[in-house]
């Protein structure tokens, strides 16, 4: 009896170890998977989408939507649909960093509210996944805090 207790203890174990060594496998991108990101967020104007899980509907008679670009020279520059912005950013895995941020200080009346809520997202940023022509800026739960689309 003592030794079947035993057995399944070892064959349980096992197979924890295994399925956590398998999820660690799977879920860390490799250097070509990276590289591949990396160049797929570089070099395109993103265009906002979402602001948490609230989709973002532009006013037709709005000039400016929010948009973000990462250059290769580590500058982001974009728009919060009112000030231009820009700043720098360090990408390291999956996690990235926007620092410096600066905007010009301009007063949009229609587009106030959403210059705030989308200046307040960009500080919790900490980690992105690009798809195509999708961009997920993420918080540190891994939660998407903006969403793009590639412009076309």
């Amino acid at each position: 009896m003592k030794f079947v207790v035993y057995r399944e203890k070892i064959i349980i174990s096992s197979l924890i170890a295994c399925s956590c060594t398998f999820v660690a496998c799977t879920s860390m991108p490799t250097a070509d998977q990276q590289a591949k990101n990396v160049s797929l967020l570089q070099n395109t104007n993103w265009v906002l989408t979402h602001i948490g899980a609230v989709e973002y509907k532009p006013n037709p008679n709005t000039r400016n939507v929010p948009t973000i670009q990462f250059n290769p020279d580590l500058v982001v520059r974009g728009s919060d649909g009112c000030n231009r912005l820009a700043g720098v950013y360090a990408i390291k895995g999956e996690h990235i960093t926007l620092s410096q941020l600066g905007s010009t200080r301009m007063y949009c009346e229609e587009t106030a509210q959403l210059a705030q809520q989308y200046s307040e997202a960009l500080g919790k940023v900490k980690g992105y996944q690009v798809y195509d022509k999708t961009l997920k800026l993420l918080d540190q739960h891994g939660n998407r805090v903006l969403q793009y689309s590639a412009q076309q």
